[in-house]
């Protein structure tokens, strides 16, 4: 949700304004940080944001310093709290956004002094009111609590035998499938054996329970299918209920994804390349993603709508704190079930227990299609995904200069996206979409611009296509500047590096003003017409020297 509309709507249990330029003394204004701060982490967390009036009037900030208030709010909490700052400016005005997470146990101020939040007011928390934020099981983990009426009664051991074999197949290197049953799922953290007896985790039940045992002690945790004949479609014309184990859940989805996604043969030079309408490694990673992100405490299932040209994710909990729709490329990954995600690691279904949002940017965009929308609600997510080749000038682009100057980030590829679509780039802009900062922004483009010249400088902190570049594309992609003055300043910068060099090459040319190797041979021809510079030597000898 953009910023302006989390103040519109006012404060509330996650969000708090807090006022600068009204508390003149400093000290005073950290020891109210400090408060909120404590009584967000006591409750859900949330954000205080300064620089904001009572009423939503933004006053901004002045003269701060945001490591100076991280290890002030550290220092005055016990247990230490880690806050993260972001500087925001709104109408020319800076505010800061303080993020704070909920504490796995009863936080109070270095004083003694303990809050927790209660709708928009915090309040004082009373010892008698405590109730840790631990979970039996793994501190702030939903997914590692442990169902305490369960038992090995409720484990489908055929399941287990299944992850055994998936673990032995995609991991040479594991020994976890030569265990026994009761050892392998404890070595997974799916369950835990003690004199009590066997009991599931939340992981466990959803890895490895029976239908009935998911069913009873955890109805929710369904993912349900539909699948509509045209787009817009209202009406769904099948529908699949998945009340079974995840993993059998994945891999029934994914064949029904298979089944349906067709591929489109793009001609790049003498061979063909085909293009499926989704990147199997793209679907799979939004899927596992809905899984490990998900609410599992929300009534709500997970809903996957197949449409003619799109797919839509529906996944029940907003974003984790901190992450929005404007940084979920680069934000560090921080999943709601966190045995849910280390399990899918385990199993090699992903990389990394991680968000995977970069993958699927990245090659979205690089195979000409557009960008993933995602949609924040009040307690759900949804992401959008669409088949459809938007730009095959951006995917042969991609694909030729990939296997000319190797990999792009998914970095380079927002960027370039962006300057395919808009011509021109400047360094906020570059930062913004790629969702990185300024500096790393800077070195993005700079590394751009080394890599066989595909960006140049426009003028100062802009940036554009080199000649080179649009030349590989269609004659309706029009240059964004003209030709002569292009010329003009590609003379200026050959005159200049030959005042402090002895000779150039074509290569030369190409590389200093970005030209095609066409464009350097006629550059190069006019400059020897008009006797500025002189041509020694043949074929690949030929150098060109100041007369």
């Amino acid at each position: 949700m953009d910023i302006k509309d989390v103040i519109a709507r006012g404060e509330n249990k996650v969000v708090e304004f807090k006022s600068w330029v009204k508390i003149p003394n400093k000290k005073e204004l950290m020891e109210i940080l400090t408060n909120e701060t404590v009584g967000f982490s006591n409750a859900e967390g949330g954000i205080i944001l300064v620089g904001v009036e009572d009423n939503g009037e933004i006053t901004g900030c002045q003269d701060y310093d945001e490591q100076s208030i991280i290890e002030s709010i550290y220092d005055r909490t016990v247990p230490k709290v880690f806050t993260d700052i972001e500087n925001i400016t709104i109408d020319g005005k800076e505010i800061l956004k303080i993020i704070v997470p909920k504490a796995p146990e009863t936080v109070a101020t270095s004083r003694g002094t303990v809050y927790k939040r209660l709708g928009k007011n915090t309040k004082p928390f009373y010892p008698g009111e405590y109730q840790s934020n631990i979970i039996q099981g793994f501190k702030g983990d939903f997914s590692a609590k442990i169902l305490k009426d369960t038992s090995e009664f409720d484990i489908d051991f055929h399941e287990v035998e299944s992850l055994k074999l998936k673990i032995k197949s995609r991991d040479k290197d594991s020994t976890l499938y030569q265990e026994d049953d009761l050892s392998f799922l404890r070595d997974l953290r799916l369950i835990e054996d003690n004199s009590d007896g066997v009991r599931l985790t939340i992981a466990g039940l959803l890895f490895v329970g029976k239908k009935e045992s998911i069913v009873r002690h955890l109805p929710q945790a369904e993912i349900i299918l539909l699948t509509y004949n045209n787009d817009g479609q209202t009406e769904y014309n099948k529908r699949l209920e998945l009340k079974v184990p995840l993993i059998s859940a994945v891999d029934r989805i994914q064949q029904i994804f298979e089944d349906r996604n067709s591929i489109q043969n793009i001609q790049m030079g003498l061979f063909k390349l085909e293009v499926y309408d989704y990147p199997t490694n793209v679907f799979q990673e939004a899927l596992l993603n809905a899984i490990a992100h998900r609410d599992y405490e929300s009534t709500s299932s997970i809903i996957i709508k197949y449409y003619p040209s799109e797919i839509i994710i529906e996944n029940p909990g907003s974003f984790p704190l901190g992450i929005d729709s404007n940084n979920i490329i680069t934000h560090p990954s921080a999943p709601r079930n966190k045995l849910i995600a280390e399990t899918l690691q385990r199993l090699k279904y992903v990389q990394r227990s991680g968000q995977g949002v970069d993958i699927i940017f990245k090659d979205m965009l690089s195979l000409g299609k557009s960008a993933p929308e995602y949609k924040l609600y009040t307690e759900a997510v949804s992401l959008t995904l669409r088949s459809s080749l938007e730009d095959i000038e951006f995917l042969r682009f991609i694909n030729k200069e990939t296997e000319e100057n190797g990999d792009f980030s998914v970095s380079e590829i927002c960027i370039l996206k962006y300057v395919k679509m808009n011509k021109i780039i400047s360094l906020s802009k570059a930062a913004e979409v790629a969702q990185i900062t300024t500096q790393s922004a800077t070195n993005v483009l700079n590394v751009l611009c080394k890599k066989k010249n595909i960006l140049q400088r426009e003028n100062r902190n802009r940036y554009m296509f080199t000649h080179r570049v649009y030349e590989s594309f269609d004659d309706n992609i029009e240059y964004t500047k003209d030709k002569d003055f292009d010329e003009i300043q590609a003379k200026t910068m050959i005159i200049d590096y030959l005042s402090k060099n002895t000779f150039m090459t074509r290569a030369d040319v190409e590389r200093l003003c970005g030209f095609s190797s066409t464009s350097s041979k006629r550059i190069l021809k006019k400059l020897r017409e008009d006797g500025t510079l002189i041509l020694e030597g043949k074929s690949r000898s030929s150098i060109y020297k100041l007369k």
